[in-house]
């Protein structure tokens, strides 16, 4: 098309209504420190410090790196809003998408944003954008200054590297007085939620001694959400996708009774044991989600152990729908059979795992296992019931004669220590409505055999009859057979 035959009329966005918007993305104060980071990590950081200090409501934040920095005129392009067409195709290991992370995620907690860096053996250079003067303006244009008594001077102790300073983060510490207490603690719980957010993040830089990030000048542990080097940890064989482009790992983690209690905790990660379930999407090993079925299964108890990790490259960004925040995945609708295909299996280990405590049961070769709870179907229905050829049910009954009341307490107390809550509580969670209710569908009329067994034996200690259907009515279980209360005769 020949765009030069028609009229244009330019129409450039209001500054300040556009930044705004940009504030409304909708970041985590999490993604948008990590968000950072992936400048740093493009840029060839091994080193990343993330500094504050509280004073209330001029408390400044700052994440500094030793990458390769910039000069002023590229320090300019990058704090220009959308410096990068996101279809333009990126450096293997470049982390970036849309040329908008530095800003969106730095508005989206701050109203300034102060940039400097240096190349090695270059001038440094120094921009901010100060929104309240973008409002007043109405203009595009950066300021050369640095609010006063704010960040630190560890840039100018490297060789080179940028240095991104937040002041007036009104998102998080608007109208907090140095001197409250409660402020205090709120914005350091915070500040904890996002050093183990970037442990969970960055895990694999940091593991292969790619990246250290200093958090208040404290080097920060990576956390790994699959327990690789644990004996207990259950590595399941890899699978690849798209010829190889698409790689998946599936880990079960260890029972509660494998882990010790530090073990544990640790494991359970920033959101709890059932709320990390799921996939992990990486991509360039950069995490992106962090336990998340994708849409293909509810998050359950008993699939809590089930993690897998799922490796992608930037060049299927648009295929996965990743966002500006960097916090959403959508696999193609192509690859999500295989997927949930290949979940469904780490799912059945899992459940397995927690079904048993992690036991692993030794068998001999030709020998039956002998449960004493049997799951059993009647109709489509499923029910679990006392396996009456079992030896101690079979030793019970031959002791009955002998000692009834021995017999009976003992098969008693096996059945009230072995009840297979587990199993049930697996069955009702996937199936509910093939959950049997009791005596549904069972031959003959065993209830009202019983009752009317159970009726004559009140009678015969001299209760009446109107007496004796009151206390059946309010005996368990047989206060839901009102009916069949009803037709007992003396």
């Amino acid at each position: 098309m020949d765009y030069s035959l028609f009229e244009t009329e330019p129409a450039v966005p209001e500054a300040s209504s556009m930044i705004e918007t940009f504030r409304a993305i909708g970041y985590t104060i999490e993604a948008a420190v990590a968000d950072i980071i992936d400048n740093s990590v493009s840029a060839g950081a091994s080193g990343v410090w993330v500094d504050f200090e509280w004073k209330g409501n001029d408390t400044w934040l700052s994440i500094t790196d030793n990458g390769t920095g910039m000069d002023s005129d590229e320090l300019v392009q990058a704090m220009r809003p959308g410096s990068k067409n996101p279809l333009t195709e990126r450096g293997e290991k470049d982390l970036g998408r849309f040329g908008l992370g530095l800003k969106t995620a730095s508005f989206s907690q701050c109203r300034k944003l102060t940039a400097t860096s240096h190349r090695k053996n270059g001038e440094p250079a120094m921009w901010t954008w100060d929104l309240d003067f973008v409002r007043e303006t109405g203009r595009w244009e950066l300021l050369k200054y640095r609010p006063e008594d704010s960040g630190t001077d560890r840039l100018t102790q490297l060789e080179s590297g940028t240095a991104i300073l937040w002041n007036d983060i009104d998102r998080l510490v608007q109208h907090f007085r140095k001197d409250d207490q409660g402020a205090l603690e709120k914005f350091m719980h915070i500040m904890n939620q996002v050093k183990r957010h970037l442990a969970m993040v960055f895990h694999r830089f940091m593991e292969s001694g790619k990246l250290k990030i200093f958090f208040q000048d404290r080097l920060i542990e990576p956390w790994n959400p699959f327990l690789p080097t644990h004996k207990f940890t259950q590595a399941q064989p890899e699978e690849h996708l798209l010829n190889g482009k698409v790689f998946l790992k599936g880990y079960v983690l260890p029972h509660k009774s494998k882990l010790s209690g530090d073990e544990f905790r640790a494991a359970e990660g920033p959101r709890g044991w059932n709320e990390q379930q799921g996939f992990y999407i990486y991509r360039n090993q950069r995490l992106l989600l962090a336990g998340d079925w994708l849409g293909m299964y509810r998050k359950e108890e008993h699939y809590k152990l089930a993690r897998i990790m799922v490796d992608i490259p930037n060049s299927l960004d648009a295929q996965w729908q990743i966002d500006i925040k960097k916090s959403v995945a959508r696999p193609p609708l192509l690859l999500r059979d295989q997927l949930k295909a290949y979940a469904g299996q780490i799912r059945n280990i899992a459940v397995e795992v927690y079904r048993h405590r992690g036991k692993t049961i030794s068998r001999s070769p030709g020998q039956p296992f002998v449960p004493l709870w049997a799951e059993h179907k009647r109709g489509d229905k499923w029910y679990f019931k006392i396996n009456r050829t079992h030896p101690l049910v079979e030793k019970a009954m031959q002791e009955a004669s002998e000692n009834p009341s021995r017999a009976v307490d003992l098969l008693l107390r096996f059945v009230e220590e072995t009840v297979p809550v587990k199993s049930i509580y697996i069955r009702e969670a996937e199936q509910p409505e093939h959950q049997g209710s009791p005596f549904d569908g069972a031959a003959g009329n065993p209830v009202g055999e019983t009752l009317e067994l159970i009726f004559r034996n009140i009678l015969s200690t001299g209760t009446d009859s109107d007496q004796a259907k009151k206390i059946l009515i309010n005996t368990e279980p047989f206060n839901h057979y009102p009916h069949l209360i009803d037709l007992l005769q003396e």
